[in-house]
């Protein structure tokens, strides 16, 4: 259960939530120009743009969760348990493995528009990594700093929507969450008027009180309103400061607790990274679950023009500091 945002002050961003009981050992990666991407039915690629996003590691090859490239495209890949149906290899068309996706679109689109071109060329296909590794059932979201879409491949096929509020979670469908909008269409950030009967004395007693009915609860149809809510009302200044900490709130709102979210027996799903990468500046920003304190790692800090990975393992625990002489 995951959630992904969009949001744009003067640089553009984009992040999301990794809710899940365990983690499988995520590392920042930055994928360099010249690092050869072997795709599996798409023969090998040596000159791409570069990339940086939070991946797991498998041999030499990034497992992209959530990933940026230098052109400022943006996107990831959040579970679509039991509505993800992947196409079958079929001879002529461009064959691309679910797991190789998002380093597909990436190394090769620097705008929304070659994007779409793409998508519109794909036969994407469930062939697995490796035995331990099947495919995972997934849609995308997919964004720059003017627009964004999400994609999915259902039973009938390949869909990509247009994505207005910039938000992605889980089930059901992309359309059928967009549509479930409608039930907040009250909400509003200022106070209320009475609008229950006029003859009835009703007033405010909280501040607060225009988004009542917004839902609180960790499902992923709930957690995409409350998203899509926080992030379309959310005011920032444009320093990169006042930015970032902005979209750490705003996904900061679908936190998963420990001991919410039961998933069997003694475990939880929690969230165990929030992402935020400046996708202007290629910079991939994240926390944990036990570390609050915001981690950077600038992609144009690394040699872009390598052959060779650079992975920065994630700092998962912080401390607590004391100001009055406690250590």
């Amino acid at each position: 259960m995951c959630t992904a945002a969009t949001y744009r002050t003067k640089d553009f961003y984009f992040g999301r939530t990794l809710d899940y009981e365990f983690s499988y050992g995520e590392e920042i990666v930055i994928t360099p120009r010249n690092y050869e991407f072997h795709f599996r039915h798409m023969g090998q690629a040596e000159e791409h743009y570069a990339i940086i996003g939070m991946a797991h590691v498998a041999g030499d090859y990034p497992l992209y969760y959530d990933a940026i490239n230098e052109k400022g495209i943006g996107m990831a890949g959040l579970n679509f348990v039991g509505n993800a149906v992947y196409a079958e290899v079929t001879e002529g068309k461009e064959n691309v493995a679910s797991f190789e996706f998002i380093p597909w679109v990436l190394r090769q689109c620097a705008t929304m528009d070659e994007v779409r071109a793409l998508l519109a060329k794909i036969n994407l296909v469930g062939t697995p990594f490796a035995e331990q590794f099947p495919a995972s059932q997934l849609h995308w979201i997919i964004a720059d700093e003017n627009e964004a879409i999400t994609v999915e491949s259902v039973a009938d096929g390949l869909h990509v929507y247009e994505n207005p509020v910039g938000v992605l979670t889980n089930n059901p469908p992309f359309a059928q969450q967009m549509f479930m909008l409608n039930n907040y269409i009250g909400l509003s950030p200022k106070q209320p008027e009475n609008s229950f009967a006029k003859d009835v004395p009703l007033n405010t007693y909280s501040r607060g009180m225009g988004a009542l009915g917004l839902p609180g609860d960790l499902s992923s149809a709930s957690r995409f309103a409350r998203v899509a809510f926080t992030r379309m009302n959310a005011v920032s200044g444009d320093s990169e400061a006042e930015s970032v900490s902005q979209f750490f709130h705003i996904l900061g709102s679908v936190d998963q607790q420990r001991g919410c979210c039961e998933v069997a027996e003694g475990k939880y799903e929690i969230t165990i990274y929030t992402s935020c990468c400046n996708a202007t500046r290629g910079i991939y920003y994240y926390t944990t679950y036990d570390n609050h304190r915001i981690m950077g790692v600038d992609m144009h800090a690394e040699d872009l023009d390598g052959t060779t990975l650079t992975c920065y393992p994630m700092i998962a625990e912080g401390q607590v500091s004391w100001q009055n002489g406690q250590n």
